[in-house]
């Protein structure tokens, strides 16, 4: 079979949905030779061809003039005619509405239907537009989660046998490192150790207010004082953060160091006493699983997907509740053993995610929709 998948997540500065496209692709190569994997997009994207890169996984780039500049309407569909592909996943919400081929299309969360107001508006009007009408068109549907499975048939309407839940998994290249390891990267970025982090683009969704107010809190009430590290790009109305952490005076504990490079993340998890993440709405939850590959201790949101991504492996508490992540904190913090337990358990957790079984079971659905065309 031939298959394509959407390459725009890969053009820009990777995030969530750019390294679930990258891991995607790359397993589904790995794990089955025997079919032809290519990476489609209008605009230019990093790929290192030969570089341990499956043969059978190839990119294309199809510069944007005159035809392809409405690519989803006319573009794609019109290379899609010309070229015999036998399946099309867009990996990130969208698919051509008109395609000769069966398609497969990823919907990693609802948040522009249930959490409008951290988007901007036109990015809300757009996606409620196009993702039912592109979800209606798709052959099959990947949720990451059953929670974001549960979110579609409510909000969009679709039939559950319509949608297959696949999880994500932790790249592997999230392992635990050594202090000496480690220590490289944090001088890179002007990190000193013992530290608590957070890793995820600086938006409302995020829920740093909560954070910021719960840590201003254990810097008060506790004799911990560890610096919190926030990693991560600017997102949309990002000042407020910033301004809360003036208001606060924590300029000298609360240190941001922007995009970090994905090669630094392994060395900031592993080095790191514990990841926070108090996020309002996750459809599958990446970085949290991410730093339990790396053997860190992980406090999260009891809401949304997380739990099903930490399970018990992780002190989880209600992101509204201020005072409960302050205890969740102080209670990890207090206690050497404590964080030992959640190391543990963090890596056995992670290790029940796969991106070799996300692979297999993507394929799956590649074979499902193939031979239903061809009935």
């Amino acid at each position: 079979m031939r298959i394509a998948l959407d390459a725009i997540p890969l053009v820009a500065a990777k995030t969530g949905i750019g390294h679930y496209t990258d891991a995607l692709a790359e397993w589904l190569a790995r794990v089955h030779p025997d079919h032809q994997y290519e990476l489609l997009s209008p605009f230019d994207f990093p790929f290192a061809a030969g570089n341990g890169t499956p043969a059978n996984l190839s990119k294309h780039f199809f510069p944007v003039r005159t035809l392809f500049r409405k690519w989803w309407l006319v573009g794609l569909p019109a290379l899609l005619q010309i070229s015999p592909l036998d399946v099309f996943h867009g990996t990130n919400y969208c698919i051509p509405v008109y395609a000769p081929c069966p398609t497969v299309v990823t919907i990693h969360d609802l948040s522009l239907f249930t959490q409008a107001h951290t988007h901007e508006n036109e990015n809300v009007t757009r996606g409620k537009r196009r993702m039912p009408l592109m979800a209606r068109r798709a052959t099959r549907i990947i949720a990451p989660s059953e929670f974001t499975k549960r979110e579609i048939i409510e909000h969009l309407g679709l039939r559950a046998d319509k949608i297959r839940v696949i999880f994500e998994a932790a790249r592997a290249s999230m392992k635990p490192l050594s202090p000496a390891e480690c220590q490289p990267v944090l001088a890179k970025h002007q990190i000193q150790s013992p530290f608590l982090l957070y890793v995820g683009t600086i938006e409302p969704r995020k829920n740093l207010l909560t954070l910021l107010r719960a840590y201003d809190e254990l810097l008060k009430t506790t004799p911990h004082r560890l610096p919190l590290v926030l990693c991560g790009g600017r997102g949309w109305l990002c000042d407020e953060v910033f301004q809360l952490v003036e208001e606060l005076r924590l300029q000298d504990q609360v240190r941001f160091t922007g995009y970090v490079e994905d090669a630094d993340l392994p060395a900031l998890y592993s080095a790191a006493t514990a990841f926070v993440y108090p996020s309002l709405y996750e459809g599958f939850g990446l970085p949290p699983l991410e730093a339990m590959a790396c053997g860190t201790p992980v406090i999260t949101s009891n809401v949304t997907s997380l739990p099903e991504v930490v399970g018990q492996a992780g002190l989880l508490h209600d992101p509204r509740d201020a005072r409960a992540l302050t205890k969740a904190l102080a209670e990890l913090l207090a206690d050497d053993a404590t964080q030992q337990h959640f190391r543990r358990a963090g890596l056995e957790q992670a290790a029940r995610f796969s991106w070799e079984r996300a692979a297999r079971e993507t394929q799956n659905v590649y074979d499902e929709v193939f031979q239903q065309a061809r009935k």
